[in-house]
Order: structure tokens, then C-alpha cells, then sequence
């Protein structure tokens, strides 16, 4: 692919994003976010085992730190490689969508019920790709844009996108998070 087309395939790519949301903010609005991934018909994935001498959420008074999460696949299966060279910024975006799921697992499990969050706060992407992959905040957006389809405003997050030249697993993407809970 040419620069070109690499430019314009961004260009559509950050429109789209854009766009979506736009809508998904106006659209998820004062929804609660179980129901809304039910209506969705988003399927919230089991929860991989641990990689090492952590927990996946801990709580400071009303806040939640989790531990990174890399994209697993509906069957249990990883999705690997390197950005800039085995996937591209949409396949990268849907990894970092993936992790997202599974960041949202974690949280039910604590939580219970995801009505409880207030606001996702804060958000860290590490991103695998080659020396001259810059599409960082690309993929991550991914990420983003799920928690701002489930939570409307309450998922608009400080975010961080840091590229990495290797991931546990092979993950082509990890993300870990910040949020505010409630009552």
C-alpha cells in the first residue's frame, strides 16, 4: 500500500471514529450499561487467567485500579502480532476493543453490576509495532470508543498510547484503567 493510501485509509479511519462517537455519546446516554450491552448483543468474555504476582482490580477508597488485559477472543483464543507489520490500525483497533471487553468483565465481577461506574477516569494503551508504527492513538481508539458506547459521557477518559516493541503473549495490544465508582 502506498502512502497514499495508507493516508487516506487513516483519514477514513479517524472520521469514523469521529462519527461514532458523536453518536454512541448522544446514544448512551443516562442508559444503564448492562442493559445497553444486552441490547447490543455484546457478550462480555470469561476472564483469562492471571500472567503473574497481581491482582486484576484493586480499590483505593472509590477508585479501581486494573491490571492490563490483552485482546481474547470470544473463543479463549489470543489475538497476536505487531502493528506496522503483521495487523493494520483496524485490526489493531479491534484488539484494543477486545481488551476493552474484557477490561469490562473484570469490572462486573467486582462490581456487580456496571451501573456502579461513575466515570472511567484514566486510561493507558500499550501498543506492539515496529519502529516506524506511529498509529498509537489510532488503535487505541478502539478502546475508547467502546467505553463511550457503553457509559455516554461517564466513559470519556483521559488515555495514554504508548507504543512498546513486545507484549506478553504477543499481544498486539494491552490497556490497563482508572475508574470512579459509586454506590
Amino acid at each position: 500500500m502506498n502512502k497514499a493510501a495508507r493516508f487516506i485509509k487513516q483519514a477514513l479511519i479517524i472520521m469514523f471514529s469521529l462519527i461514532w462517537f458523536l453518536t454512541i455519546t448522544v446514544s448512551a446516554r443516562g442508559q444503564d450499561p448492562d442493559d445497553l450491552l444486552r441490547q447490543k448483543g455484546i457478550v462480555l468474555p470469561a476472564l483469562p487467567g492471571r500472567l503473574g504476582s497481581y491482582t486484576a482490580v484493586v480499590r483505593s477508597g472509590n477508585l479501581l485500579y486494573l491490571s492490563g488485559k490483552g485482546p481474547v477472543r470470544a473463543d479463549g483464543s489470543d489475538v497476536t502480532g505487531k502493528l506496522g507489520k503483521d495487523l493494520d490500525i483496524s485490526e489493531g483497533y479491534a484488539a484494543a476493543r477486545l481488551c476493552g471487553l474484557a477490561q469490562l468483565s473484570a469490572l462486573k465481577e467486582n462490581l456487580g453490576k456496571l451501573s456502579r461506574i461513575k466515570q472511567i477516569i484514566k486510561v493507558t494503551g500499550f501498543v506492539n509495532g515496529t519502529d516506524s508504527f506511529y498509529g498509537q492513538p489510532m488503535v487505541m481508539d478502539g478502546y475508547s470508543d467502546l467505553m463511550t458506547e457503553i457509559f455516554g459521557t461517564r466513559g470519556i477518559h483521559a488515555r495514554s498510547a504508548v507504543g512498546v516493541a513486545a507484549l506478553p503473549k504477543g499481544w498486539p495490544v494491552e490497556v490497563e484503567m482508572i475508574v470512579e465508582i459509586g454506590p
